[in-house]
């Protein structure tokens, strides 16, 4: 398995805005980027439940307005918003957390822009990660889309997972992490701070965290 981070990851743009939601401090990390395809075949990718497993994990559930779903072995959650082929919305529920994912395409000339928000309330996981603990998992998520998207092949675990431990696997989610990182200080956080969270979260995506630090969890 062979991925030019550099040039995938290039593609993306990233962004942090913090906020209040329900009376709560919040913040919400946002990825979007260019698809050489149309807007009716990337919706399909990304909500047919037999095609997000050729890409993602496998899916169960029903993949409709009110409608519950679960990836395999991640996150689970209900479709709060559904309106084919541009927008859809629904609650991300991993690990005991809640958050909440909007994701919205528009059609720019002979491509589709993606853009996929991840919200979550800021509490000791998110003072303790930072928004790379969500992000590096999307960055992940989203590369694999477009090798599916461009050559049809779907993606094989085994290799994936092998592909995560090689050279070329840690550099991808060191330079993801810190894309994360200069996103997180462009919303006004200290620097030291991002660094300081940016650095554990890419040691947890390489295998690399000290066993006495809990991990991030995100379920991305």
């Amino acid at each position: 398995m062979e991925i030019d981070f550099a040039r995938v990851l290039g593609l993306v743009t990233r962004s942090v805005r913090n906020f209040e939601k329900d009376g709560k401090a919040a913040s919400a990390v946002t990825l979007t980027r260019l698809y050489d395809t149309s807007v009716d075949d990337l919706w399909d990718a990304l909500t047919s439940k037999e095609r997000i497993p050729r890409w993602f994990l496998p899916v169960e559930g029903d993949l409709r307005l009110g409608g519950k779903y679960q990836l395999k072995g991640n996150a689970g959650g209900t479709i709060t918003e559904c309106a084919p082929p541009t927008h859809f919305a629904a609650t991300w529920e991993f690990g005991g957390a809640v958050s909440w994912i909007d994701v919205a395409l528009a059609a720019e000339r002979s491509q589709v822009r993606l853009t996929l928000e991840h919200t979550a309330i800021i509490e000791d996981h998110w003072n303790q990660f930072g928004p790379g603990a969500v992000g590096i998992g999307w960055d992940l998520a989203i590369a694999g889309l477009e090798r599916y998207l461009a050559t049809g092949a779907s993606v094989d675990h085994e290799a994936a997972e092998a592909w995560m431990v090689s050279p070329d696997g840690k550099g991808f989610m060191s330079q993801s992490g810190e894309f994360w990182r200069a996103a997180h200080v462009g919303s006004g956080v200290d620097p030291t701070s991002a660094k300081e969270r940016s650095d554990r979260t890419i040691a947890f995506y390489r295998g690399e965290l000290p066993p006495d630090i809990a991990h991030p969890g995100t379920g991305s």
